[in-house]
């Protein structure tokens, strides 16, 4: 759930719900840690899972991704885990740690990164375990569904809110860009996205993607 801790000071808070296993998340990602360095803004980090999101139309998905999404079920187990442990503040940095292992460094979503990343962060590599335990799915859940609440079913991650003129949150899926946007770029993006995201009625802009993920 997203707390007050940007309360005392000052910045916007920006609510960012991602799946470590997504290489467009984790690339919005990258540029909403630049947005924090050009704009008035603080970043609060919470999970989704692309395995929950699609857990009921398994069948329709090709065997590839099916296999995919099985294993995301681990990286978001891990980092509720963490938190459960170690406080919600935890969630960005072992984000930071299992993406550069996973996208960066290429890695991939294996133990062996995890366990790495944990240790990069100053966690025990013990909480790795928590990839094949349920025990806190409840909370994985209650996580992805205040996230997803906020856009519907039909986007993935990442989800973005920010507070609205009227005190209610404004979020959207995205954006996604590639490669994540720097200096003066990522404030023209953050500030184009916000006036968009605020105007009612408007869903959507979007083009074929012609180009893969580029991590930077």
């Amino acid at each position: 759930m997203p707390d007050n801790s940007t309360a005392t000071t000052g910045k916007t808070p920006v609510d960012f719900w991602f799946d470590p296993l997504c290489p467009w998340a984790w690339i919005t990602s990258r540029w909403m840690l630049e947005v924090e360095k050009v704009r008035d803004v603080e970043v609060r980090w919470h999970v989704m899972s692309l395995s929950v999101l699609n857990e009921d139309r398994l069948d329709e998905l090709p065997e590839e991704y099916r296999e995919l999404l099985e294993k995301g079920w681990g990286p978001v187990r891990v980092v509720v885990a963490a938190q459960q442990k170690h406080g919600d503040d935890i969630a960005g940095p072992l984000y930071t740690a299992l993406g550069t292992r996973f996208h960066n460094q290429g890695e991939g979503a294996t133990r062996e990164a995890v366990v790495a990343a944990l240790q990069d962060v100053g966690l025990p590599a013990e909480l790795a375990d928590f990839a094949d335990s349920d025990v806190y799915d409840t909370e994985l859940r209650a996580s992805h569904k205040e996230g997803i609440d906020k856009v519907g079913q039909d986007v993935g991650t990442p989800v973005i809110a920010v507070p609205g003129a009227d005190g209610e949150q404004i979020a959207f899926f995205g954006p996604v860009v590639t490669p994540a946007p720097k200096g003066e770029d990522a404030a023209k993006l953050w500030d184009g996205t916000l006036l968009v995201a605020s105007i009612p009625g408007f869903y959507e802009i979007k083009r074929t993607r012609t180009q893969g993920p580029i991590f930077d």
